[in-house]
């Protein structure tokens, strides 16, 4: 069995690589709003905590891409035979990047609707002892210069419960 916080983002990122996953998403969301978005295709999410500019190094990766990972596990014993019973915290940083910045910051934004959605799709019990209650935070970060012009970040951060022996 993998690591909890291997298997926990490894979780959201078979949800958002799923046949109606991301890229089905981010093109339901533009067309909606009668928009033109670059593709996100479900080759372009990573189970890795890799920051930008390190992964820029790395060709296979491109942009738009999102990158899942876990940062924390809180055992808080509210099960009290459980050996481990409390969070896992999961991330999913979306990067994004266009020649102009209105661009990116339109950009980003349908991607962060496009994850937002699968999440909500996908409420309750994951498997192996881990639940997503619904609740999630997204932090947008300000455009700067980068990649093939203006780079733009987003992180979408999940609490999971976790109940295991």
């Amino acid at each position: 069995m993998l690591p909890l916080t291997i298997q926990a983002a490894q979780k959201l990122a078979d949800f958002l690589t799923s046949s109606n996953g991301i890229e089905t998403e981010v093109n339901l969301v533009a067309s909606l709003a009668g928009r033109s978005i670059p593709a996100l295709p479900a080759t372009q999410v990573f189970v890795t905590s890799t920051s930008t500019s390190m992964a820029d190094v790395q060709q296979q990766l491109g942009y738009p891409r999102v990158a899942v990972f876990s940062n924390r596990v809180r055992n808080q014993q509210t099960e009290k035979f459980r050996s481990l019973s409390g969070m896992v915290t999961v991330i999913a940083e979306i990067s994004a990047t266009a020649d102009l910045v209105d661009q990116v910051e339109s950009a980003i934004h349908f991607y962060v609707e496009a994850v937002s959605n699968v999440l909500r799709r996908n409420i309750g019990d994951w498997g192996d002892g881990v639940f997503f209650p619904g609740t999630y935070d997204v932090e947008v970060q300000a455009p700067s210069t980068g990649a093939s012009g203006f780079l733009q970040l987003a992180r979408i951060t999940c609490e999971l419960k976790v109940s295991r022996n």
